[in-house]
């Protein structure tokens, strides 16, 4: 079964241990090679160095094979080598920064292509902040104030990270956007993994559920289900 991991930012903080070590273990344990995408950092020329700060994390948490891809604009998003680094990876983590820049990057790219296939696989896929923001079907750019279009692993969905800081104040605005869609409000140094159709919340926070009508806060430990959406 194929699984995501969404998180709220933060995440090489120190908190998010529990919900990435359950991501190793379902990508196959710390053997599994882990991939990071740094692309989202590119606009402020940081991909480097986050890229680097993804693979110290993941290495202080035991996992062996862990490296960064060098896709920081279109052309190095379509460029076969790079694709099939990815396309050898168990679990592959997309980082947090421009949320536009990265969505707009990888879609239709040989790298998001690669990406579809660890997917279908039965590889995990994560991101934090605009990372996980671009896996729904729409996300919001706080820089232009614009709902788009995302890569769609989460049909009908959108995400609110950083949501105990400032995400939430995105929710009114969104829920007129978005009427008939669920919005994902996801703390700070905390994530949530699929079960099916259902949603386990791990870290330091809570998961927040907006629907047209309901808000439903979820604490570590809980679950929630996106059945219906």
């Amino acid at each position: 079964m194929s699984r995501l991991l969404l998180a709220g930012g933060a995440e090489f903080g120190g908190q998010m241990r529990e919900p990435d070590l359950q991501a190793i273990e379902l990508a196959g344990g710390l053997d599994a090679p882990i991939c990071i995408i740094p692309t989202a950092a590119a606009p402020d020329n940081n991909s480097k160095r986050a890229g680097n700060h993804g693979i110290r994390w993941f290495q202080s948490l035991g996992a062996k094979k862990v490296f960064s891809v060098d896709v920081i604009d279109s052309n190095s998003a379509n460029d076969s080598s790079l694709a099939a680094s990815i396309r050898a990876s168990k679990f592959i983590y997309l980082l947090g920064g421009f949320p536009r820049f990265l969505g707009e990057t990888l879609k239709d790219s040989l790298c998001w292509n690669a990406v579809l296939e660890v997917y279908r696989n039965g590889g995990v896929i994560g991101g934090s902040s605009a990372g996980a923001m671009v896996l729904c079907e729409f996300y919001y750019d706080p820089y232009e104030q614009k709902l788009l279009q995302g890569l769609n692993l989460i049909s009908n969905a959108c995400v609110l990270p950083h949501h105990n800081q400032f995400g939430k104040t995105w929710a009114k605005r969104l829920r007129e956007l978005l009427p008939n869609s669920v919005l994902l409000g996801i703390d700070e140094e905390t994530g949530i993994i699929n079960v099916g159709n259902d949603w386990q919340v791990y870290g330091k926070g809570e998961a927040t559920v907006y629907r047209s009508e309901s808000t439903l806060s979820v604490r570590r430990g809980g679950r929630f289900s996106l059945i219906g959406i």
